[in-house]
């Protein structure tokens, strides 16, 4: 199943810079290894925001859902999730 998901990040102002790096390391590594695995299709930033579009391909909505709730910036974040399917006239067969 594919999902849109935007995601805008919200950062306390008063979190001490050192546990933000520390927060956006830790997701930047598991955000490369869900892309290696094929379950983070694709990841686009927003131009001039803290947020970013990207698709993921995942077994179900559950499986999205906690999938979304690991990642180390999940409590500082803003989540819209748009389920996707096919479109009959697309001609990209890797679009499933």
């Amino acid at each position: 199943m594919l999902f849109h998901v935007r995601m805008d990040v919200r950062l306390p102002l008063d979190m001490p810079p050192a546990q933000a790096e520390q927060l956006k390391q830790s997701e930047r590594e598991l955000a490369q290894s869900l892309q290696r695995s094929g379950t983070w299709r694709h990841l686009w930033r927003l131009a001039g925001q803290y947020a970013n579009f990207s698709i993921f391909d995942v077994a179900s909505v559950e499986e999205l859902h906690n999938l979304l709730m690991s990642l180390p910036l999940f409590p500082y974040m803003q989540i819209e999730v748009t389920p996707l399917c096919r479109h009959p006239s697309s001609i990209r067969e890797s679009d499933a």
